[in-house]
């Protein structure tokens, strides 16, 4: 059918001629010589569906493809990464040029060498590293994500080698993975995201020679098996969360492609209706996502911005409160976002995607503002996404291109300094200036009501940026399941920017995605003003001790130059105290007065100091393995050694710790002239700043900053 006269009919001309369609398939499908009838026949109802029900820019790639041509390094990024995929090298998650031999052995983790069992997935234990390897590294393949870059590489320049290497891989795969059989099938997130993978393959490799009709009545049958596989076993109890909005989503696809499957219409109002349930369960009142995880929280905002825009071209009816509950998850991302334009790595980090439209670091979100910007008409989204993206063109086609190059970015209206105060998170920033200072404070809980699977055990850590560099970071996640004792680390107290008790974690692990305690955390007062922000938290996590010991931070930025932490140990017997910086990688040293010097790039640096009524001690370790200490993983997969200070000293609690962090523009600058002020308490009342000749007063409940005497 002509795309001229499928935009002349009607809604309900198209939904009866789709039906009709699709009916004869369904019926010849089941005759034994039906094989080429049954393939043309649902060529004739998927075109149909793809140019009505489908995202716009697929529907309509040749104009995709056009404007793509225009932005700068695309078409390259596309090709490049289609081009390691027909040589049988994959990158995924943070591992570059992966073999899984030749032929691909599709239940290989060729990390760790070990090979999945080929056994019915309810006998396998995705998280026995001993038996299956990394099921992560094993599936990340499996979503067939690459087959998306093969299909954009053949729709930026027609060369059916990208479409041979598909099909070749999808036989493949369909040979490995019958229904039911084998690792890829123990997850059903892993079988929606590949669902979807194959829905847009199948628009892409349109007209191609290599994806056959044979080829693509296999992938029906499949996309089939693997929809009813999904609603069987949705992630309602075991993973509610982006497993469940992801499966949600899967189905969404399925029945919005493919309605006159037998199960299709009910897929699709399964997986809305799921949707819009979880919306306000996972996206917390401010816009935090519930596991307080910033790149789960990206997931969210990718799997809601797929369904609103599937909705709007299938009819599914959304109530208001959806999309405004999305705006604010966006809201609380941007305000997340570090001066530089990446995203900070709050708690867990997988490395994956929901659909990479072009290869991406995992801590850059321009993608996805851009199309929340040309979406919602957002001109502040605009500016987060900083400049040309082709995703807006693959999701909303010209219409949406046009409508986001029509934006004048502009920062966001809300103030830079921000209280998120359902997800526990204090946002301290100068400005929305390209070379900012930003300090994100930790305030809420240990992870979501529900579970705490991918929270760190950082309560009361902070981050910080100054001059727009990432110096004071989160360290990642860097594994899962393979090695324990690293995945441990990476999420515990040890490895972020607070205080740590004894040598005791705040929360003790009990498994890669569960914790013995749940620790809570307190707000106990926000106040933000032209001149101040001011937090004051404190948390429990050290109540379990013999000694229990209550952990106060306070935490005050004077605008727009530095920051004050107030750390307050209450207790009653001796307790080894230490205060921990985790560095980006960089270059840091520590005198012997104690001051902390950290250089990021360029020249600009932040001057750390402690000041205590006892004696301290510093130390800096980097890449250390047993027990580890100084790494972070800006991918999952890969490590790199990275600083942390470590200032510790042994005392009679209570004790009270005051450090000043402090940008230098000159990270060879000497550091100011300042001294601790003398109090009543167990340690400094304060801080007092010789040049400015002021005075910073920390009382019980107030801040009192104040002349001094030249």
């Amino acid at each position: 059918m002509r795309l001229e006269r499928l935009l002349q009919m009607s809604p309900a001309e198209v939904a009866v001629r789709g039906r009709q369609q699709a009916s004869k398939w369904l019926d010849r499908l089941v005759a034994p010589d039906g094989r080429r009838p049954v393939a043309a026949a649902f060529l004739d109802a998927f075109r149909e569906r793809v140019a009505l029900g489908f995202f716009e820019g697929a529907a309509r790639a040749a104009d995709a493809v056009r404007q793509i041509e225009r932005i700068p390094g695309t078409r390259e990024a596309i090709i490049a990464a289609a081009d390691q995929v027909c040589l049988g090298r994959f990158d995924l998650l943070g591992y570059r040029g992966l073999d899984f031999g030749d032929p691909v052995d599709w239940h290989l983790d060729p990390v760790s060498g070990r090979r999945a069992p080929f056994v019915h997935w309810s006998r396998l234990d995705p998280l026995d590293p001993a038996a299956v390897g990394d099921s992560k590294v094993i599936w990340e393949l499996s979503r067939h994500q690459w087959g998306l870059h093969l299909g954009q590489a053949y729709r930026l320049t027609g060369d059916e080698r990208y479409a041979e290497a598909f099909a070749r891989y999808v036989r493949a795969w369909l040979r490995a993975n019958p229904p039911g059989i084998g690792i890829n099938w123990a997850s059903s997130l892993e079988a929606a995201l590949r669902l979807i993978a194959w829905c847009w393959a199948l628009v892409l490799f349109e007209g191609a020679r290599a994806v056959s009709a044979e080829l693509r009545a296999l992938l029906l049958a499949a996309i089939g098996a693997h929809a009813r596989h999904v609603e069987r076993y949705l992630s309602s109890y075991f993973s509610p969360n982006t497993h469940l909005t992801g499966e949600a989503l899967g189905l969404v696809y399925a029945g919005a492609l493919f309605p006159d499957l037998p199960r299709g219409r009910r897929w699709q109002a399964r997986g809305a209706r799921i949707l819009l349930e979880q919306c306000e369960r996972q996206i917390l009142a401010d816009g935090v996502y519930f596991e307080q995880a910033t790149y789960y929280q990206r997931y969210t905002a990718e799997i809601y911005l797929h369904f609103l825009i599937l909705a709007a071209r299938n009819g599914i009816a959304i109530p208001d409160t959806v999309p405004a509950r999305l705006q604010r998850l966006l809201d609380s991302l941007a305000a997340f976002r570090r001066p530089d334009g990446s995203m900070p790595l709050i708690g867990d980090d997988d490395g994956g995607w929901l659909l990479p439209l072009i290869p991406r670091a995992p801590d850059d979100l321009r993608g996805v503002f851009a199309v929340a910007a040309a979406f919602f008409g957002r001109s502040d989204y605009a500016w987060v996404a900083g400049g040309p993206a082709p995703e807006p063109l693959w999701l909303l086609g010209a219409p949406g291109a046009t409508a986001y190059e029509a934006l004048a970015p502009a920062p966001p209206r809300a103030a830079p300094s921000r209280l998120f105060p359902d997800g526990g998170y204090a946002v301290m920033q100068s400005g929305w200036e390209r070379d900012a200072h930003q300090l994100v404070f930790d305030v809420g809980p240990l992870g979501s009501p529900v579970r705490a699977g991918h929270a760190h055990a950082d309560l009361l850590g902070i981050q910080c940026s100054v001059f727009g560099l990432p110096h004071l970071v989160d360290p990642g996640t860097y594994g899962y399941t393979v090695e324990p004792v690293w995945r441990d680390f990476f999420r515990g107290t040890a490895a972020h920017s607070t205080v740590m008790v004894d040598g005791v974690e705040q929360a003790a692990p009990a498994g890669p995605f569960k914790w013995r305690q749940r620790p809570q955390a307190r707000l106990r007062r926000w106040r933000s003003d032209a001149a101040v922000d001011f937090a004051d938290a404190s948390h429990d996590a050290y109540l379990r001790l013999p000694d229990p010991v209550v952990h106060r931070r306070r935490v005050l930025f004077v605008k727009p130059r530095y920051w004050v932490v107030v750390d307050d140990l209450e207790g009653a017997a001796e307790h080894r105290v230490e205060l921990r910086f985790q560095f980006a990688p960089m270059a840091v040293t520590v005198d012997q007065e104690l001051w902390t010097r950290a250089r990021g790039r360029g020249g600009p640096g932040l001057l750390i100091r402690p000041f205590a009524g006892v004696a301290m001690r510093a130390e800096i370790r980097e890449g250390d393995v047993a027990p580890p200490q100084g790494w972070v993983s800006f991918n999952y997969g890969r490590r790199q050694p990275a600083p942390v200070v470590i200032y510790s000293a042994a005392a009679v609690l209570p004790l009270r710790l005051v450090t000043l962090l402090y940008p230098t523009a000159d990270g060879l600058a000497s550091p100011p002239a300042v001294s601790p002020l003398a109090g009543r308490g167990p340690g400094p009342a304060g801080l007092a700043f010789e040049r400015e000749q002021v005075g910073i007063r920390f009382d019980d409940e107030e801040v009192v900053i104040s002349r001094t005497r030249a």
